[in-house]
């Protein structure tokens, strides 16, 4: 009998990843998810900062949720669409609920055309995160790894925290800059939902040595969050979302130039 159990287990594959290492993506899912729902609670009682910070973090773990499935070789279609729900929550509708109860719920007086508004806009922001997730999904396998197809959820819900946790910071009253804060909404939705184009973190570094350039500017951005958090995270996320059109007119100008050059090279 054991000379059976053992030609049995002999044939069992020893190449495949460990079991337990599916539940570690996974997790940081859940964590991911548990500080979307976190920042809504936060949100609704009053604690801007607070909410801010868990969205932040849900982004950091959301980040890592994906690397360490890539890296245990413990990608799963259920990891997808569970990270793909977390970040509805964390980065659509987090984000909308801490905008309505920060600022645009102060667009107006109750049952007026601009407290109508506020709450309309932020359900589009969170709309077109939901709009922007789907695609993504859809797409997940086509797409180039190199860029995104509109802006991401992530990079859309870290500016807005940023927004708000400067204005915090800053002791800016909410409904000084509550239209501000609107068309950055709206903005930031319409961006989600749009084809404009993104450099994507994801395949980069290419190799594994980045050149020590790279280092020198993580320390000094290390020492600028040191500084001032809000501000720089508010300056990096502008940035981010300016570069997009920038880096989709480039494109777009290029295509053409080189169509141009083909025409005249078969002209001739």
């Amino acid at each position: 009998m054991p000379d059976v159990w053992q030609e049995m287990n002999q044939d069992k594959p020893s190449n495949g990843p460990a079991r337990g290492a599916f539940l570690l993506p996974n997790a940081l899912t859940t964590g991911a998810l548990m500080a979307g729902f976190f920042a809504i609670v936060s949100a609704i009682g009053d604690q801007p900062v607070a909410a801010c910070i868990a969205i932040l973090i849900a982004g950091v773990l959301d980040g890592l949720d994906g690397r360490v499935a890539r890296m245990t070789n413990t990608q799963t279609d259920f990891g997808v669409e569970y990270d793909s729900l977390s970040d509805m929550v964390s980065f659509g509708m987090a984000p909308a609920v801490l905008v309505y109860t920060w600022a645009l719920s102060d667009l107006g007086e109750a049952d007026t055309m601009a407290a109508n508004i506020g709450w309309l806009g932020a359900f589009f922001y969170a709309a077109c995160a939901a709009l922007r997730l789907a695609r993504f999904n859809t797409q997940a396998g086509v797409a180039d790894k190199r860029y995104f197809q509109g802006l991401a959820s992530p990079a859309a819900a870290g500016t807005i925290v940023a927004a708000v946790w400067f204005s915090e910071s800053r002791n800016i009253a909410p409904e000084t800059v509550a239209w501000a804060v609107l068309v950055l909404t709206i903005l930031l939705g319409t961006l989600m939902f749009s084809r404009v184009r993104y450099f994507s973190f994801k395949s980069w570094p290419v190799k594994d040595r980045v050149p020590i350039a790279w280092i020198f500017v993580l320390l000094v951005l290390l020492v600028l969050l040191a500084i001032d958090l809000p501000a720089v995270l508010l300056t990096v996320g502008l940035v981010y979302v300016l570069s997009g059109p920038v880096l989709t007119a480039r494109g777009r100008y290029l295509q053409r130039r080189r169509r141009r050059r083909e025409d005249i090279d078969a002209g001739h």
